[in-house]
């Protein structure tokens, strides 16, 4: 019988530590915002315990609130995100964070580009391959529409982040 090799993608994150999870957009102010107060919300309603965060890939909206109608949307279903703020991305989050979720092609080749190892790379995942494996499929940013697309992204950030906490339960 042979000894196997631990390592993070062989062992189940929840038995390691805590779990911490990254949400990253554009401009951490619509969608990144939004699927951190989905996963915080739903985290707390299973009663499992994470660490969370969301940032940007840009500096444009730095100490930023989210926007009005990403906080707009979410309170109609009882989230609160007004208390965040945005940041960008820095390449330290790859140590703080176990899994960064981005949301489009774009985050992802901005967030890959600053990792310095494939361990690191490896953590970086498309959130809408949670609920479509592999498709690699972007959420639209609703920041140019209206009202539609806040609705819209905010049903495939709650399915996507069901799937996030089912792997971590």
């Amino acid at each position: 019988m042979g000894i196997g090799v631990v390592s993070a993608e062989t062992v189940p994150i929840f038995l390691m530590h805590m779990v911490r999870l990254l949400m990253v957009c554009l401009g951490n102010i619509c969608r990144s915002p939004m699927a951190e107060g989905i996963l915080r919300h739903k985290a707390q309603e299973r009663g499992i315990d994470i660490e969370h965060d969301s940032c940007g890939t840009s500096n444009y909206h730095i100490a930023e609130a989210p926007d009005d109608r990403a906080v707009d949307k979410m309170a109609q279903y009882g989230i609160d995100i007004s208390d965040l703020r945005a940041r960008q991305f820095k390449s330290k989050d790859f140590d703080e964070f176990d899994r960064i979720y981005v949301m489009d092609q774009s985050n992802y080749r901005d967030v890959i580009r600053m990792a310095d190892s494939e361990e690191k790379k490896a953590k970086v995942k498309m959130i809408l391959n949670e609920i479509h494996p592999g498709s690699d499929s972007p959420v639209p940013d609703p920041w140019f529409g209206g009202m539609d697309g806040f609705e819209s992204v905010y049903q495939l950030l709650e399915l996507s982040c069901d799937k996030i906490l089912d792997h971590v339960k």
